[in-house]
């Protein structure tokens, strides 16, 4: 146990990453993720708002909880007393560890909103956690605290997305895609001044730091003003994105069965 939890630092070499191991872990916990959501999400398709909800519920304490042991190990066994200040829950997909929670312990319009924003970002950050996370599959071995709790808590990000979408509870109503917004700009404006006072990457508004953010440092020559903006200007693109298209579905489902319906009338 004091091996998988770093505690004296792990003697193992990291496998490193898209290595086999990396591979096999993470499709494990991907399969896992879908599979659940869904079985869960159709199960609940055609049942009540509460026991909808009781699912997310135990999904936001289980996802948050995984974090919390995960953050405590890590301060408990590191030397260094400034270390708190890399574990702050300001990167992207941290960002769900109060979204969830607000999803399934809320109501009115925060809780749609909530609710959308995981069913946007729940996924993309499951793979962006998994399948893009180079920096800690190269920095950590596979079946390893590090990388266990990050590839669980991001795939419970990814379950609650897809559980929210199958299951019919998000709302996707265009008067809340600007809390949507504020939500995302709640988090990057502290993110970044934690960034530039205390020498952090949250939401790699720094550089890519061996994630697919590289990409877009090496094409912007890794420009300390340009960078950011692109990476903030990304998410509020993706969002708009996300939404447009959900429309897009939504109203050709909503003609095809008017269209179905005028049918069956004139018959």
């Amino acid at each position: 146990m004091k091996e998988f939890l770093g505690i004296g630092g792990y003697t193992r070499e990291p496998e490193g990453y898209l290595s086999p191991q990396h591979l096999i872990f993470i499709s494990c916990l991907i399969l896992a993720m879908f599979a659940l959501a869904i079985v869960l999400g159709l199960r609940n398709r055609h049942r009540s708002e509460a026991e909808k909800n009781r699912v997310l519920m135990i999904t936001a304490i289980l996802m948050d909880a995984v974090e919390i042991f995960k953050i405590a190990v890590m301060l408990y066994r590191s030397d260094d007393p400034t270390s708190w200040q890399n574990h702050l829950p300001l990167f992207l997909c941290s960002i769900q560890l109060i979204t969830i929670p607000l999803a399934a312990f809320t109501k009115g319009r925060l809780r749609e909103a909530s609710l959308d924003f995981v069913l946007i970002f729940g996924l993309l950050g499951a793979i962006l956690g998994t399948v893009g996370a180079g920096q800690n599959y190269n920095a950590y071995p596979v079946l390893s605290l590090d990388n266990v709790a990050s590839g669980v808590t991001h795939c419970i990000s990814g379950f609650a997305s897809l559980y929210i979408g199958l299951s019919g509870l998000a709302s996707m109503k265009k008067r809340n895609v600007w809390i949507a917004f504020a939500i995302l700009g709640a988090f990057c404006v502290p993110a970044y001044l934690c960034n530039i006072t205390m020498d952090t990457n949250y939401m790699f508004l720094m550089q890519g730091d061996g994630t697919p953010y590289d990409i877009l440092y090496n094409l912007l020559g890794g420009s300390p003003v340009l960078y950011p903006i692109a990476v903030v200007v990304l998410f509020l693109l993706y969002i708009a994105a996300f939404y447009g298209v959900f429309f897009l579905i939504r109203g050709r489902r909503a003609a095809k069965a008017s269209a179905t319906e005028s049918l069956r009338c004139q018959a």
